[in-house]
């Protein structure tokens, strides 16, 4: 089979045995299409994975051969996610799931960018769904990412009609703009980039252009009768962004994290303290928050179509290259 692996510095395509059930629970999958999600891009670009290294998770694919009580078959096309809690540790009686040692280890095999993947018994039972039919294989792709963006908004724990700033309007940005909308938030949203300021604003988002700080404390204090937005979601990957959140929170509001930042600065201890701010990180969904998202999507609350460029397997490397230069939103890479 094939697969796409990190080797020297690069994505290659390579050929490798083909995964087999071999006895186990679960299923093996054709690979339709999957995602490139911003964290294979910080894995590949810093050097984090090793050379072998499968990445991707955001598939859509076609059971081959199964052995389950799950009640999926043979032919069915689904939906699936890569990591699953154990449900009983200390972390997830915290309803902190994804600091679980158990969903840390859990993982598809070998990786999504694969001809062919190995789900077993738990992916299959707690973070597999049938794709919906009014989606398309793109759209179903973003059924992980958007899970990851509803964690988020339910971790932030606001009421309904909530000021909220989402501060970086690329692919996360959109969605997670889209989902306090469904969730019943004003949304505002914010970018340096205009063509990503025009995306939002045509999904309803009050979004603007945030590059000269003092336009950008402006801009929401006068959308928030001079109080300053309950809380800030900071999908921007950019040191800049935790000025912008900070110069927008209001008193006492909150800072949701939802990215990692090149210098990995931080929000002062005096700022947190005098202004009574609670600053809180979202990382990665649990087996309800996946639910939520796909009805999301097949209800058309979240709406992802033209957010992905089309790439086939063989231009893999091509896909990373321009999602790192910003040519592109999102790739999904085709089998």
């Amino acid at each position: 089979m094939r697969v796409a692996e990190i080797h020297d510095n690069k994505i290659v395509l390579k050929d490798r045995d083909k995964v087999e059930l071999n006895g186990r629970e679960g299923a093996i999958v054709k690979v339709v299409g999957c995602g490139l999600c911003g964290s294979d891009i910080v894995k590949f670009k810093e050097h984090i994975s090793n050379d072998g290294t499968v990445l991707g998770h955001e598939i859509v694919a076609e059971i081959v051969e199964i052995n389950s009580n799950s009640g999926f078959k043979a032919g069915d096309k689904i939906v699936a996610s890569h990591h699953i809690p154990c449900f009983k540790c200390a972390y997830c009686k915290g309803k902190s799931y994804s600091m679980c040692q158990h969903f840390k280890e859990t993982n598809l095999e070998p990786g999504g960018f694969s001809e062919y993947v190995f789900l077993s018994e738990e992916h299959l039972q707690y973070v597999t769904h049938l794709k919906p039919k009014n989606l398309s294989d793109e759209e179903a792709s973003f059924y992980e990412p958007l899970g990851c963006c509803v964690r988020a908004v339910k971790r932030a724990s606001l009421s309904p009609l909530s000021n909220v700033l989402v501060v970086g309007l690329g692919t996360i940005g959109l969605l997670m703009g889209q989902t306090l909308k469904a969730f019943g938030m004003t949304v505002h949203g914010c970018d340096i980039m205009p063509d990503r300021i025009s995306k939002a604003q045509k999904l309803g988002i009050n979004a603007f252009n945030s590059a000269d700080l003092e336009f950008a404390h402006r801009h929401i204090f006068s959308h928030t009768d001079n109080i300053g937005v309950d809380c800030v979601f900071m999908t921007s990957g950019a040191d800049a962004a935790i000025d912008v959140a900070l110069n927008t929170v209001r008193l006492g509001g909150k800072i949701l994290v939802f990215s990692s930042t090149p210098k990995n600065l931080g929000y002062t201890n005096n700022d947190i303290y005098y202004k009574e701010l609670t600053v809180l990180g979202s990382y990665s969904p649990r087996p309800q928050d996946l639910e939520t998202s796909l009805q999301l999507l097949t209800n058309g609350e979240v709406n992802v179509k033209y957010l992905s460029t089309v790439y086939q397997a063989e231009d893999i490397q091509k896909a990373f290259d321009d999602t790192m230069s910003n040519k592109i939103m999102k790739a999904y890479i085709k089998f």
